[in-house]
């Protein structure tokens, strides 16, 4: 089947009934808004009323990572694909980080959500959170950031998904991405690889498969060019003590309840766990049973955590 002819939705029965789930599955959609300058922003609405719980994601991944979370959430929710992912635009600028991105889905907020939200972030797009808290607290009305801090390491686990990133840039099937995937210990299952696969990727007119993030085409050209790796390690060394900086500053600007979520096998130490209770004080840490990808290894208690967050549990 062709991914034109394809529902993006066709996963959700299997999902909930994975999670245990009864009744029908939320009715969901696929949202599109045009940027000032002509880039397009992508979402997924779920539920039939107003969302009150935003969703971003993670480097490389999509809004789609959370179908199983919001599930068990219960709640009208909002995910959106964050530039240069899914299906929204590339970015010229390359430039992935958080304050860059705030912007961008402070105007889906605006355009997609009617009252402050509670807004969860994973991995970058925790970082992203917390910029679009400092930036637009009005949007705001608890966040959650997920296996993320500014502190964290970029040598530890976080190695493992620049590695997994730098393969080639197109394959001849999705089958081979599921094989890799699987390979680095991501994915899950293999069913559960395949549905993120097919969702993350996209095959082009001459019949090639490539990633749908503009993180793959980076990676890959950097490990192509020595010199082009060097020069953008050293740049990547500066911008990072300026961005731990300035996410500190982001998450001390937040007025709204504020906590963190960690895998005690994820990518943030006791150490960077321990450092952002000092930092801040007043938010609260929850340790859980998984790794990075909090959202699909336990979609289940995260999603019933925050219903609770949400006030609704």
């Amino acid at each position: 089947m062709s991914d034109d002819a394809f529902d993006e939705f066709s996963f959700l029965p299997l999902q909930s009934a994975d999670l245990g789930l009864d009744g029908p599955v939320p009715r969901a959609e696929r949202l599109s808004l045009e940027l000032p300058d002509g880039r397009t922003l992508s979402a997924l609405r779920f539920g039939d009323g107003p969302p009150t719980v935003t969703f971003l994601h993670g480097a490389g991944l999509n809004a789609h990572t959370w179908d199983s979370t919001i599930l068990a959430l219960g709640l009208p929710a909002l995910a959106i694909d964050l530039p240069g992912h899914g299906d929204s635009s590339w970015r010229d600028d390359a430039a992935y980080v958080g304050p860059a991105l705030a912007p961008d889905v402070a105007a889906g907020m605006d355009a997609w959500t009617d009252s402050p939200q509670l807004l969860v972030g994973q991995s970058l797009g925790g970082l992203t959170a917390a910029a679009v808290a400092a930036q637009r607290p009005d949007l705001v009305r608890e966040l959650v950031v997920i296996d993320i801090t500014p502190g964290i390491d970029p040598n530890g686990g976080a190695s493992q998904i620049r590695e997994f990133f730098a393969g080639p840039t197109d394959w001849a099937s999705r089958d081979e991405l599921v094989d890799r995937a699987l390979s680095f210990g991501l994915g899950g299952t293999r069913a559960a690889a395949e549905r993120g696969v097919f969702l993350n990727s996209r095959v082009r007119p001459d019949g090639r498969v490539e990633w749908k993030h503009h993180f793959a085409r980076i990676a890959n050209a950097l490990a192509a060019d020595p010199e082009a790796a060097a020069a953008a390690s050293a740049r990547q060394d500066a911008i990072s003590s300026v961005l731990s900086a300035g996410g500190w500053s982001d998450l001390a600007a937040v007025t709204a309840p504020l906590t963190l979520i960690r895998g005690d096998h994820g990518y943030v130490t006791t150490d960077e766990a321990d450092d952002f209770e000092k930092r801040l004080p007043e938010a609260s840490v929850v340790r859980v049973p998984t790794g990075h990808n909090v959202q699909e290894e336990i979609p289940g208690e995260l999603g019933r955590m925050l219903r609770q967050r949400a006030g609704k549990g």
